[in-house]
């Protein structure tokens, strides 16, 4: 049996956190997979973090991020310059993942080849076409384009279904980004790779992570999340640290809100390896993303979720996570009730993952080699 001709496509770093795993699963069997990747670049220098820390070199570099792109550009670029390698590569199918721009365009354009899709983190839902903007629509999209579905929980699967998802192309395999997150945790356990020495970790307060910049929280939504900070900053047992996303939409309020404010860090954008150590320093986290929903339970560390909804309900069914929106007054409260509540927050910090065991990279690759046995026997 010849080895599966497998073009994985990706083009930010929450693709590439959740697809670099699996990737080096894959090539780790050579006799049953001959692996190429294809980045697009949608984010240019937080994707070459995270290409460093798995030590992956793309096979394809598009390099198609430009400055002030909008999304039907985006769309449009990845979709001509997938096609020529497509059309160059010739793979037996191609992996896409979650819900980004890239994810749809590499999708349509493998459809127009009549190449099969398997789509990993397959199934979210919101069930609110604009929210989140345009993931939502994307992942929808992609489902309607995929061959095969590889849902993180059963309830991802349970939405496939309804959808009218052919049953037996639906597989649950828990999210990659446990597989990930517990790589990177060994490795820093273990000293084969380092976190940077932070000036704030020795402060003796509680460490509470924060990120926020996702596209339906610009303007009044950042606005009422930087009002929360900086009433909880005015506590003198805590530690905001905050690593603000490039974007001026986010920047230009974070930094006017919260810059020169004690017990207030305001830094750099983090590459995976160092985001992870301080996920494993934090008390909780607050966060508007949904790879850290995913990954924070594992740790132990309950998350209050700055979105006014999550397709990732299982976190909140667990307790592990609780919604709070964009709302100042509700931040605050539920942030104060985790600080001060000892135990709810023991219930809330109870180790229990609902997207996964860290073992979705073994699913995935004994379906796509059944895909290629079946692809053998016709």
């Amino acid at each position: 049996m010849s080895p599966l001709r497998v073009l994985v496509v990706f083009g930010t770093r929450p693709e590439a956190i959740k697809l670099c795993i699996l990737i080096r699963h894959l090539r780790s069997l050579p006799d049953r997979f001959e692996v190429s990747t294809c980045v697009t670049a949608q984010h240019r220098s937080m994707l070459d973090q995270v290409l460093g820390a798995f030590e992956i070199e793309p096979d394809h570099d598009l390099n198609l991020m430009r400055p002030g792109q909008s999304l039907d550009e985006v769309t449009s670029r990845v979709l001509a310059a997938m096609g020529r390698v497509l059309t160059e590569v010739k793979p037996d199918i191609i992996v896409v993942q979650g819900d980004t721009t890239t994810t749809f365009a590499a999708a349509l354009a493998a459809f127009y080849q009549k190449i099969p899709i398997a789509h990993v983190e397959a199934g979210l839902r919101t069930n609110d076409r604009y929210s989140p903007f345009p993931e939502e629509m994307n992942r929808r999209l992609t489902s309607r384009l995929s061959d095969l579905h590889f849902a993180a929980t059963k309830q991802a699967a349970d939405n496939l279904w309804s959808e009218g998802t052919r049953r037996e192309t639906v597989f649950v395999t828990g999210n990659t980004v446990i597989d990930s997150l517990l790589f990177m945790k060994n490795a820093l356990e273990q000293g084969r790779v380092q976190a940077p020495k932070w000036s704030f970790a020795d402060s003796g307060r509680r460490l509470v992570l924060v990120t926020a910049h996702r596209r339906e929280s610009f303007g009044a939504g950042i606005e009422r999340i930087c009002d929360a900070l900086a009433v909880l900053a005015q506590r003198d047992d805590i530690q905001l640290v905050y690593p603000v996303h490039p974007n001026p939409k986010v920047m230009d309020p974070v930094y006017r809100k919260l810059s020169g404010l004690t017990r207030v860090e305001l830094i750099e954008p983090l590459d995976y390896v160092p985001l992870i150590d301080l996920m494993m320093r934090s008390h909780f986290i607050l966060t508007d993303s949904g790879g850290i929903q995913e990954e924070a339970p594992t740790l132990g560390k309950p998350v209050l979720v700055m979105r006014e909804n999550t397709e990732r309900p299982e976190a909140l069914d667990a307790g592990t996570a609780r919604l709070v929106g964009t709302d100042t007054h509700k931040i605050v409260a539920e942030a104060a009730r985790l600080l001060d509540d000892v135990s709810h927050y023991e219930t809330m910090a109870r180790p229990h993952n609902p997207f996964g065991d860290g073992h979705a990279c073994e699913r995935i690759s004994d379906v796509l080699l059944n895909l290629a046995i079946s692809r053998t026997d016709r």
